[in-house]
């Protein structure tokens, strides 16, 4: 009998090629007709991109072709965090527009939301192409097509992002309750692939679940995936009924070994979640450029 790995990888492989292709969008025009005006602010919320991450230069290697989308390869990416999830159908390269320092006009192959694919990661998109250098850096998003919230109640155009430098390390931009239907407790990570895998899921004895977004990928320096390390250095407060507020570290993270900027911190507790913080140096993003101290409200 022939051994099966060969045949495992050109499938792994080929999975990998075809959600890549599935998930890139090329159009460099808005072609999305909607009704839906412009949205500043939906349920006390500000409707707009929450940052903008200038994470690589000309860094894609080869491969990124195959796995992220054509002409991927030697671009630079920026991961945008949105206040909503998207409406991927809604989204197109020519929704965003990239200003460089020097006022020139950067230019977009692709925006995909890979690799952030699990349930409820859909307000990171990825922006791919040739838009800036370490000398002339980018440092503005606007959207200026019609982009939608994946419920299609909000309409992000017209709104826009300052674009974090290159140099900068990542930090903590958004904090939400998973819900409840979402968890996959017991869940482990099997897909086999280290960009846009499905994450793997909190412990059976999990309590609740809180959702961590950073402005970029992040891994320990060197690039390996994290460990107690981190997980202790995470820091949660929670409030009591009496209001009053204590601190404690999830038991155990979640969602990990899929290459996106999402943590699911695994809590022994069902009191509310009120802010996470997180120590300086102890991750990176795809650059090694190390995290200062950082800290972020759970948005309910």
């Amino acid at each position: 009998m022939k051994p099966i790995y060969p045949v495992l990888l050109v499938s792994l492989f080929a999975s990998a090629c075809s959600l890549a292709a599935e998930q890139a969008k090329y159009e460099q025009a808005d072609t999305t007709q909607t009704t839906v005006p412009p949205s500043a602010e939906v349920e006390g919320i500000d409707a707009m991109p929450l940052s903008a991450f200038f994470g690589a230069d000309n860094a894609f290697p080869p491969l990124a072709n195959r796995f992220i989308c054509e002409g991927a390869a030697g671009s630079d990416g920026m991961p945008v965090v949105f206040s909503h999830q998207i409406d991927t159908s809604s989204l197109q390269a020519g929704d965003f527009r990239i200003t460089r320092a020097d006022g020139s006009t950067g230019s977009l192959v692709c925006v995909t939301p890979m690799p952030a694919l699990d349930v409820g990661e859909l307000r990171t998109i990825l922006l791919i192409g040739e838009y800036g250098s370490a000398e002339n850096q980018p440092v503005k998003v606007d959207i200026v097509g019609n982009l939608l919230s994946i419920d299609g109640s909000i309409n992000f155009r017209d709104s826009s992002a300052t674009v974090i430098p290159m140099e900068d390390g990542p930090t903590l931009i958004y904090a939400e309750i998973v819900p409840e239907s979402q968890w996959d407790l017991g869940k482990d990570q099997s897909t086999g692939r280290r960009f846009g895998a499905s994450g793997d899921g909190c412990p059976e004895s999990t309590q609740q679940v809180l959702r961590v977004v950073w402005t970029g990928g992040i891994t320990k320096p060197g690039g390996g995936e994290i460990d107690d390390v981190e997980r202790s250095a995470y820091k949660v407060f929670i409030e009591n009924d009496a209001g009053e507020l204590t601190t404690t570290s999830p038991f155990a993270v979640a969602d990990l070994r899929d290459g996106d900027n999402n943590h699911e911190l695994c809590l022994d507790t069902t009191a509310n979640p009120v802010r996470v913080e997180f120590p300086a140096g102890l991750m990176t993003d795809p650059v090694d450029d190390p995290n200062p101290v950082t800290s972020i409200n759970v948005t309910y």
